[in-house]
């Protein structure tokens, strides 16, 4: 149906950006839940922006500077979601007990783990995309990462139960079918292909590898994915595609 349809994009745009859709939808857990096939679409928009971003300011400001401002402008787009989702899933692997690792996912305070994963991960993208900067690619590469990326999370929310008992904003994507989940690899996939042909295969690759090693250990870890866990791979994957593609270029 149209309108089903027309709120799926507003519930993936609503949950992945800071794009104020919701004041002109109202939106309920079901239409994010839906919206998991779109998912990769949005991350595909958010790589072209950030792309775009880098490449219009290279002339001007070294591959570095460039792709820092470029990154820090669709962090501020996005609300910081998936970077904070990483902070919070390091710092919870300090906490020992599954009960501790997910009382401490709760606390909005940042550890060392979490600033220490943070950091590190925000120096290996602007990296990323400043060697693609120079070497070519770049916006190929972050429309890829940012589709592929946002492709791997719906799975494992699909197949792996939510550990709380109360429900969390992370909880919303519970709501999705296999199919939807399947679906969303797959115009991942497509999309990845269609920017950058060939070596799709292995950014496909090397996405799916971290998205299944971490779906692994959250279950031996905490018996399933919280939001956090599932952003900690939605940020390491487009991370990793990204070097990938520098190895690549």
């Amino acid at each position: 149906m149209p309108g089903a349809s027309l709120r799926a994009v507003a519930g993936a745009l609503s949950f992945l950006t800071l794009v104020p859709i919701g004041r002109v939808v109202a939106l309920d857990a079901g239409d994010v839940a839906r919206g998991v096939v779109l998912f990769p679409v949005v991350g595909a928009g958010l790589g072209a922006l950030t792309g775009g971003i880098a490449v219009t300011l290279h002339p001007w400001l070294p591959a570095f500077s460039a792709a820092g401002v470029a990154l820090a402008a669709v962090v501020l787009l996005t609300g910081a979601l998936h970077v904070d989702a990483l902070a919070d899933t390091f710092d919870a692997a300090g906490g020992g007990s599954r009960e501790r690792a997910l009382e401490v996912m709760r606390d909005s305070r940042l550890g060392s783990f979490g600033v220490s994963a943070l950091a590190l991960d925000l120096l290996l993208k602007v990296g990323a995309i400043a060697a693609l900067l120079v070497r070519g690619g770049a916006v190929p590469a972050l429309i890829a990462a940012g589709a592929l990326s946002r492709a791997a999370s719906p799975p494992l929310a699909a197949l792996l139960p939510y550990p709380r008992a109360a429900a969390g904003p992370g909880s919303v994507l519970t709501g999705a079918s296999g199919l939807q989940a399947a679906a969303a690899v797959v115009l991942g996939t497509a999309i990845a292909v269609l920017a950058v042909g060939g070596d799709a295969l292995w950014l496909v690759l090397a996405a799916g590898c971290v998205a299944l090693g971490l779906g692994l250990l959250y279950r031996r870890w905490l018996g399933g994915a919280t939001g956090d866990c599932l952003g900690a791979v939605t940020e390491l994957c487009e991370t990793t595609v990204l070097i990938v593609a520098v190895g690549l270029a």
